[in-house]
Protein backbone atom coordinates (compact mmCIF):
# COMPACT_ATOMS: atom_id res chain seq x y z
CA UNK A 1 0.00 0.00 0.00
CA UNK A 2 1.46 3.38 -0.97
CA UNK A 3 2.40 5.72 1.83
CA UNK A 4 1.19 9.28 1.54
CA UNK A 5 3.86 11.87 2.11
CA UNK A 6 3.21 15.12 3.85
CA UNK A 7 6.82 16.30 3.52
CA UNK A 8 7.21 19.57 1.66
CA UNK A 9 10.24 21.76 1.06
CA UNK A 10 9.72 25.33 2.17
CA UNK A 11 12.10 28.22 2.02
CA UNK A 12 14.11 26.82 -0.86
CA UNK A 13 13.79 28.44 -4.25
CA UNK A 14 16.11 29.82 -6.90
CA UNK A 15 17.11 32.64 -4.54
CA UNK A 16 17.72 30.47 -1.47
CA UNK A 17 21.39 31.45 -1.43
CA UNK A 18 21.68 35.18 -1.75
CA UNK A 19 24.79 37.36 -1.89
CA UNK A 20 24.61 38.09 1.84
CA UNK A 21 24.52 34.44 2.94
CA UNK A 22 26.83 32.90 0.32
CA UNK A 23 30.33 32.16 1.64
CA UNK A 24 32.71 31.79 -1.34
CA UNK A 25 35.68 30.92 0.91
CA UNK A 26 33.68 28.15 2.59
CA UNK A 27 32.50 26.83 -0.78
CA UNK A 28 36.08 26.80 -2.15
CA UNK A 29 37.37 25.11 0.99
CA UNK A 30 34.67 22.43 0.80
CA UNK A 31 35.58 21.57 -2.80
CA UNK A 32 39.31 22.35 -3.17
CA UNK A 33 40.66 22.59 0.38
CA UNK A 34 42.87 25.23 1.98
CA UNK A 35 44.21 28.17 -0.05
CA UNK A 36 47.80 29.42 0.05
CA UNK A 37 49.09 32.39 -1.98
CA UNK A 38 52.60 33.30 -3.08
CA UNK A 39 52.95 37.01 -3.79
CA UNK A 40 54.50 38.20 -7.05
CA UNK A 41 58.22 37.51 -7.46
CA UNK A 42 60.75 37.73 -10.28
CA UNK A 43 61.25 34.58 -12.33
CA UNK A 44 64.22 32.46 -11.24
CA UNK A 45 67.20 33.04 -13.53
CA UNK A 46 67.66 29.72 -15.36
CA UNK A 47 67.30 27.73 -12.16
CA UNK A 48 64.58 26.65 -9.74
CA UNK A 49 63.15 28.47 -6.74
CA UNK A 50 60.83 27.22 -4.00
CA UNK A 51 57.38 28.81 -4.17
CA UNK A 52 55.58 26.63 -1.57
CA UNK A 53 56.83 24.68 1.45
CA UNK A 54 55.02 21.53 2.59
CA UNK A 55 55.61 20.44 6.20
CA UNK A 56 54.30 17.68 8.43
CA UNK A 57 53.48 15.09 5.78
CA UNK A 58 51.70 14.53 2.47
CA UNK A 59 49.09 16.83 0.92
CA UNK A 60 46.67 16.46 -1.96
CA UNK A 61 47.23 19.42 -4.30
CA UNK A 62 43.84 20.14 -5.87
CA UNK A 63 44.90 23.20 -7.87
CA UNK A 64 47.94 25.33 -8.54
CA UNK A 65 47.55 28.47 -10.63
CA UNK A 66 50.17 31.04 -11.59
CA UNK A 67 49.49 34.53 -12.90
CA UNK A 68 51.88 36.81 -14.80
CA UNK A 69 52.24 40.08 -12.88
CA UNK A 70 55.03 41.63 -14.97
CA UNK A 71 55.27 40.84 -18.71
CA UNK A 72 57.80 38.12 -19.45
CA UNK A 73 60.70 39.03 -21.74
CA UNK A 74 60.51 37.91 -25.37
CA UNK A 75 63.02 35.07 -25.55
CA UNK A 76 62.66 31.32 -25.17
CA UNK A 77 62.19 30.28 -21.56
CA UNK A 78 60.85 26.84 -20.61
CA UNK A 79 59.03 26.83 -17.27
CA UNK A 80 57.72 23.94 -15.15
CA UNK A 81 56.81 23.05 -11.56
CA UNK A 82 58.77 20.47 -9.57
CA UNK A 83 57.97 18.60 -6.34
CA UNK A 84 61.23 18.69 -4.36
CA UNK A 85 60.70 16.31 -1.41
CA UNK A 86 62.66 16.41 1.83
CA UNK A 87 63.26 12.66 1.38
CA UNK A 88 63.43 11.11 -2.09
CA UNK A 89 63.89 12.33 -5.63
CA UNK A 90 62.46 15.38 -7.38
CA UNK A 91 59.36 14.81 -9.53
CA UNK A 92 58.21 17.13 -12.31
CA UNK A 93 54.58 18.10 -11.71
CA UNK A 94 54.34 18.97 -15.42
CA UNK A 95 56.43 19.18 -18.56
CA UNK A 96 57.80 22.54 -19.74
CA UNK A 97 55.93 25.41 -21.37
CA UNK A 98 57.73 28.20 -23.27
CA UNK A 99 56.63 31.43 -21.53
CA UNK A 100 58.32 33.88 -23.91
CA UNK A 101 56.45 37.23 -24.08
CA UNK A 102 53.55 36.14 -21.85
CA UNK A 103 51.48 39.16 -20.83
CA UNK A 104 50.26 40.50 -17.51
CA UNK A 105 47.18 38.50 -16.51
CA UNK A 106 48.14 35.31 -18.38
CA UNK A 107 47.51 32.22 -16.25
CA UNK A 108 49.32 28.90 -15.77
CA UNK A 109 48.07 25.62 -14.31
CA UNK A 110 48.81 21.91 -14.27
CA UNK A 111 46.43 19.19 -15.46
CA UNK A 112 47.41 16.72 -12.75
CA UNK A 113 48.93 14.33 -15.30
CA UNK A 114 52.66 14.59 -14.66
CA UNK A 115 53.64 14.08 -18.32
CA UNK A 116 51.43 16.98 -19.53
CA UNK A 117 52.98 20.38 -20.16
CA UNK A 118 52.26 23.34 -17.93
CA UNK A 119 49.09 24.87 -19.35
CA UNK A 120 48.96 28.58 -20.01
CA UNK A 121 49.61 31.70 -22.07
CA UNK A 122 46.10 33.11 -21.88
CA UNK A 123 43.65 34.80 -19.55
CA UNK A 124 41.90 31.49 -18.75
CA UNK A 125 43.02 27.93 -18.02
CA UNK A 126 41.12 24.71 -17.35
CA UNK A 127 40.86 23.65 -13.73
CA UNK A 128 43.23 20.88 -12.63
CA UNK A 129 41.56 17.62 -13.65
CA UNK A 130 43.46 15.30 -11.29
CA UNK A 131 44.74 16.08 -7.79
CA UNK A 132 48.40 15.30 -7.10
CA UNK A 133 49.84 13.84 -3.88
CA UNK A 134 52.98 15.72 -2.80
CA UNK A 135 55.17 14.84 0.22
CA UNK A 136 56.86 17.20 2.67
CA UNK A 137 59.42 19.43 0.95
CA UNK A 138 58.91 22.24 -1.54
CA UNK A 139 57.17 22.93 -4.82
CA UNK A 140 59.63 24.76 -7.03
CA UNK A 141 59.27 26.93 -10.12
CA UNK A 142 61.95 26.08 -12.69
CA UNK A 143 63.00 28.18 -15.69
CA UNK A 144 65.54 27.46 -18.42
CA UNK A 145 66.66 31.05 -19.09
CA UNK A 146 67.14 34.42 -17.46
CA UNK A 147 64.04 36.38 -18.46
CA UNK A 148 62.60 39.50 -16.93
CA UNK A 149 59.06 39.07 -15.69
CA UNK A 150 57.22 38.06 -12.54
CA UNK A 151 54.48 35.69 -11.43
CA UNK A 152 52.24 35.14 -8.40
CA UNK A 153 50.83 31.72 -7.46
CA UNK A 154 47.85 30.19 -5.64
CA UNK A 155 47.66 26.61 -4.42
CA UNK A 156 44.76 24.70 -2.86
CA UNK A 157 45.31 21.51 -0.90
CA UNK A 158 43.84 18.95 1.45
CA UNK A 159 46.13 17.53 4.17
CA UNK A 160 46.52 13.74 3.85
CA UNK A 161 48.71 13.45 6.93
CA UNK A 162 47.38 14.88 10.19
CA UNK A 163 49.12 18.22 10.74
CA UNK A 164 50.41 18.60 7.16
CA UNK A 165 50.52 22.23 6.03
CA UNK A 166 51.54 24.33 3.02
CA UNK A 167 52.90 27.89 3.23
CA UNK A 168 54.39 30.29 0.70
CA UNK A 169 58.17 29.90 0.56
Amino acid sequence: MPVASSFTMTGFDDNAIDDESFDPDGCRAAVLGKLVTKDAFTLPAGTEEAIFTIAGGRVLVTSIVGRVTTTIQTQANNMKLIANPTVGSDVDLCAVLNVSADAVGDLYAITGTLADALVGAGAAVAAQAKPVIVPAGTIDLSTSATNTGATAWELTYIPLTAGATVVAA
